[in-house]
């Protein structure tokens, strides 16, 4: 039986409202009371007149599992903000109108998503650049798809779950504001474009600009994202085109697929090409999606001592074998006068370049196949997840399942950590789960490097021959919070989602999925002895660890006002660790 339109509107909202109750409360932005009913029966008072009634089940680092059917009165979230965004919510009247924009926006995107599901065994069937256009948005940020700026039609031609292949203008911009950065192996721009652009392309790059009366030779070319060029570029460099400083080109001819972070295309012409990611200024979750300037010139450099660190350690290059998706390339075109002033929005800031990264395919083996592990938290229209069905193909019990995946993830990621005072985000968008033709997995890649890799603020002997360029640009945070990454990336971000779909569907209580992880962290940490004094200094065992916030940004800290540096998780209290005792 297919929904209408009205009826899938309303079980999107459903969903939402359920959404927006549990991660509110887990971020202490609202206190659902007990009422007494039964077990697991929450009520949460509005105003004098309103009080929503559900069912909850609370999991690990206090989370909030909301049942979407249990909700009443009527399960409106757009209504829900509008009666209590200010007496409940504490928000200001600019915000509660930014954010019912926001959550509109998801909310349509979640029913066109639904429109057309596919079941989990449909879902496992497809491949990495497929199953990217099927994902529902960041488990966690509850206006997960707002992208504001796009219109109906941008959102309908550019957004991954539009799932439409389109082909990028290249721009032709002059040295004397662009600059090219690449890895060994790169180091000019002649290899990149080689690889990257047919002969017939490159000569037709060359003859525009040479149409214009200037030398080839003085211009880098970047691909540009169409709705940046138009809202963006063409406005604010209006000098700089008409000046001949950048010169419009035509489509190399590939074409390519938006992934979940929307300004990174995969080319499914050439899968083997690498993929292009474009400064895009909307403002989607927490940050407007440009390239900043000095990052977007650091990724290479970044990427090439992350390589480094891979070759020179067995334990990485051999035995876990971690893909390392680098940033191999980039064209960073500053604005002539933005970027001089550091104190303007920083989106400003952002406007112009590409970086090329490394795609999935090639490092992967005959039958090795790789999936998001935001991909893991799915759930078809009957409510079967991919996991189950992934457990199910691979033919084992569904622990031991488990344990591969955990053994699979963390030993890379604790390695860099504990050796090497380095830490990704691996988020469910950053970390990619590698697995073998019976679906078991086996392996992790990770990919954004310049942007969400940070390094321990206390120095490290393993630290020397860092290039100048690494240690200023990447981020930096005490011990005690770098552990904060992996927390909030894959454990909260994750694992807090992940852990009950698989008590529900696997048989696995809540409990032993974290005393799993835990085996996981102790064996890793049996293995390496030696490095017990990391173990203390990077401790991710501790009996609480500090709630960070990712609603609460937008909630109460930053709204939707512009400011110079781009913002960061909120931290709200402590929440208990799973992972300090079995």
């Amino acid at each position: 039986m297919h929904s209408t339109p009205e009826s899938a509107w309303h079980e999107a909202g459903r969903r939402l409202l359920a959404k927006m109750l549990g991660e509110f409360a887990y971020e202490d932005v609202i206190t659902p009371r007990a009422d007494g009913s039964s077990a697991g029966a929450y009520q949460l008072p509005v105003g004098r007149d309103l009080t929503y009634r559900f069912r909850a089940r609370r999991g690990a680092y206090g989370h909030w599992r909301v049942d979407p059917a249990s909700i009443t009165p009527a399960a409106d979230p757009l209504e829900f903000l509008a009666r209590a965004h200010d007496r409940l919510l504490g928000l200001s009247g600019d915000t509660t109108g930014h954010l019912i924009r926001e959550l509109t926006a998801t909310l349509s995107a979640d029913v066109a998503l639904a429109g057309d599901a596919l079941s989990a065994a449909q879902l496992a069937d497809l491949d990495h650049a497929a199953l990217e256009g099927r994902q529902t948005g960041h488990p966690w940020l509850v206006a997960n798809k707002g992208r504001l700026g796009f219109s109906a039609a941008d959102t309908a031609r550019w957004a991954p779950e539009a799932r439409r292949p389109q082909s990028l203008p290249w721009l032709a911009a002059h040295r004397d504001l662009a600059r090219y950065r690449g890895v060994p192996g790169l180091t000019g721009p002649e290899r990149l474009y080689a690889e990257e652009l047919s002969p017939a392309t490159r000569a037709l790059f060359a003859r525009v600009v040479a149409d214009e009366g200037r030398d080839p030779a003085d211009y880098l070319w970047l691909p540009v994202h169409p709705w940046q060029w138009d809202e963006t570029i063409a406005p604010l460099y209006a000098p700089q085109i008409a000046a001949r400083a950048l010169i419009p080109l035509p489509t190399d001819g590939d074409l390519r697929l938006p992934q979940q972070s929307i300004r990174t295309f995969l080319n499914v012409s050439r899968p083997a090409a690498r993929s292009v990611k474009l400064p895009l200024s909307i403002l989607n979750t927490l940050v407007w999606r440009g390239l900043p300037t000095e990052r977007t010139l650091a990724a290479p450099a970044v990427t090439a001592w992350m390589h480094r660190i891979r070759e020179q350690d067995p334990f990485l290059a051999e035995e876990t074998r971690v893909i390392l998706l680098g940033e191999t390339a980039s064209v960073t075109v500053e604005h002539p006068l933005y970027d001089r002033l550091p104190g303007v929005p920083y989106q400003y800031r952002e406007l112009l370049g590409c970086i090329w990264r490394e795609p999935i395919g090639p490092s992967l083996g005959p039958e090795e196949r790789a999936r998001t592990l935001a991909a893991l938290l799915s759930t078809d229209p009957d409510g079967r997840s991919l996991v189950a069905e992934l457990v199910q193909r691979s033919g084992r019990a569904p622990r031991d399942w488990l344990r591969r995946l955990f053994a699979a993830l963390l030993p890379p990621l604790l390695h860099f950590l504990y050796r090497y005072g380095t830490v990704f985000s691996p988020h469910g968008e950053n970390a990619l789960v590698v697995f073998d033709a019976d679906d078991v997995p086996v392996r992790l890649a990770v990919k954004d490097f310049v942007d969400d890799v940070n390094l321990s603020a206390e120095p490290l002997p393993e630290f020397d021959g860092m290039p100048a360029l690494v240690r200023d640009t990447l981020l930096t945070e005490p011990p005690a919070f770098l552990t904060q990454f992996i927390h909030a990336g894959l454990f909260v971000g994750v694992f807090r989602y992940l852990a009950p779909l698989t008590e529900e569907q696997l048989g696995v209580p809540e409990g032993e999925f974290w005393s799993l992880v835990r085996a996981e962290i102790l064996s890793y940490q049996q293995r390496f002895p030696d490095l017990k004094h990391r173990y203390e200094t990077f401790d991710l065992l501790t009996p609480h660890i500090e709630r960070l916030c990712l609603n609460r940004n937008r909630l109460h800290l930053d709204g939707y006002r512009d400011r110079a540096r781009r913002p960061h998780a909120a931290v709200h209290g402590t929440v208990p660790n799973p992972l300090h005792t079995p």
